[in-house]
């Protein structure tokens, strides 16, 4: 029973993770420069995962914008709300499914004990 606490609790760390990175990406979207973040998964030993975060260091895309002496490029956040809000979907179903997973190990538990008494 531990171990699928232990991999249930994994994966809610580190999808609760990436929702944050999510997040953050999202209401910096419109953050002149601003550089996105992803996490990446790794499986860990017996079981289990855990989420590395790094920095996306692409360009944002060179718009001119007017300033005082005329105008000037600025740079954009390489943020694109296409790719991050069926991420943010993907991440929050697989956070609802390691929740599942850790109730229905808690219910076999009990059941368990039930039965031992």
């Amino acid at each position: 029973m531990i171990p699928a606490f232990q991999s249930a609790l994994s994966g809610l760390r580190a999808f609760g993770t990436r929702m944050e990175s999510n997040g953050n990406n999202i209401a910096n979207a419109e953050t002149n420069g601003f550089k996105k973040t992803r996490v990446l998964l790794e499986e860990t030993k017996p079981h289990g995962v855990k989420s590395r975060i790094e920095k996306v260091n692409t360009e944002g895309t060179t718009v001119f914008q007017e300033a005082a002496n005329g105008l000037e490029p600025v740079k954009l956040s390489n943020v694109e709300l296409s790719e991050e809000i069926p991420e943010t979907i993907i991440n929050s179903r697989m956070y609802e499914a390691n929740l599942k997973t850790i109730k229905v190990a808690d219910d076999m538990v009990g059941s368990l004990l039930k039965i031992k008494s």
